[in-house]
């Protein structure tokens, strides 16, 4: 199978992808329900892997089912916290055979966060080292850089990066890191502070030359954003935002209508978003209406009476 996302990247598109969740059992008429509204709408769906350390069906099989059964692309995700490095080889090769062309690579949440917390982590490898590993397999070589006798793969690697990480040393590192291991493509995680974002496309991310997909996220309540500056690290949404969901007679419109504007905000800042509505997914065309976003081309509306 082509990889549409590459091929996207590489004419340098603005890049439109949203998160879907897989199942917490076995009926993926929901999941397969949210991919086909967003068909013609994104360049590509993130099915996620156990989010948060919380069970979810295997990201492996919800991404082919999603991409067989749809039609549209997915960015499969696979973390680290849970498989060995013989565990990850195998998931990449039975990707590649099944038609998947891009994962991101991940570390993975400590499963005390989750609704397994007596769970064995693994983390055998961190994102960076399956980065490294999965530039091996595209090379033909496992992770002993042996042949691989039966074909390597080809896959699109991403990664994710937090550019509201405390640390700017520690964040321009980690991120250079990720870029020598191979990353090909950078899902930032939610962004409210964009003019520390547009200083790390500034400062650190024009130094690679790769697209960075800005992370919009879908606040329901202001109850919700209180909740995520409590519980989530790293994420300080600001003030002015709570208030504006505080004060609004529908919260979750006004929710979707940040989201919008902040989609807008991305557009002069990077090549991309990459939307997050936490059991919401149905709303994310909605979001995408009132950003002016129209499809996967980035045709846009010029009618601004949303502001």
């Amino acid at each position: 199978m082509n990889n549409s996302f590459q091929a996207a990247i590489d004419r340098g598109d603005f890049l439109i992808t949203a998160e879907v969740s897989p199942p917490k059992g076995t009926d993926v008429t929901t999941m397969l329900s949210h991919a086909q509204s967003l068909r013609g709408r994104v360049h590509a769906i993130n099915i996620t892997d156990s989010s948060r350390a919380v069970l979810g069906m295997s990201p492996l099989a919800a991404a082919y089912l999603l991409q067989s059964q749809t039609g549209v692309e997915a960015i499969y995700q696979l973390a680290c916290r849970d498989r060995n490095r013989i565990a990850l080889q195998g998931d990449l090769l039975g990707a590649h055979a099944l038609g998947l062309r891009s994962v991101l690579a991940l570390t993975g949440d400590p499963v005390k966060a989750g609704d397994h917390p007596q769970a064995r982590s693994v983390f055998d490898y961190e994102a960076v080292r399956l980065l490294q590993l999965i530039r091996k397999l595209n090379q033909g070589k496992d992770a002993n850089d042996r042949d691989l006798p039966q074909g390597g793969t080809c896959l699109l690697a991403g990664a994710a990066v937090d550019p509201q990480s405390p640390s700017w040393s520690g964040l321009k590192a980690r991120f250079q890191r990720k870029l020598d291991s191979g990353a090909q493509f950078f899902q930032s995680q939610l962004i409210t502070d964009f003019d520390r974002f547009a200083k790390f496309m500034d400062e650190i991310a024009s130094l690679g030359n790769k697209p960075v997909l800005a992370g919009i996220f879908l606040l329901k309540s202001a109850k919700n954003a209180v909740f995520i500056n409590k519980y989530v690290p790293g994420v300080n949404i600001p003030d002015r935002i709570i208030d504006r969901l505080a004060s609004a007679p529908d919260p979750l419109d006004m929710g979707i209508t940040i989201a919008a504007e902040q989609i807008r905000q991305a557009q002069s800042l990077c090549q991309g978003v990459h939307i997050m509505a936490i059991k919401a997914e149905h709303l994310i065309p909605q979001i995408l209406d009132r950003s002016g976003i129209l499809d996967c081309k980035g045709k846009v509306i010029n009618d601004h009476s949303w502001d």
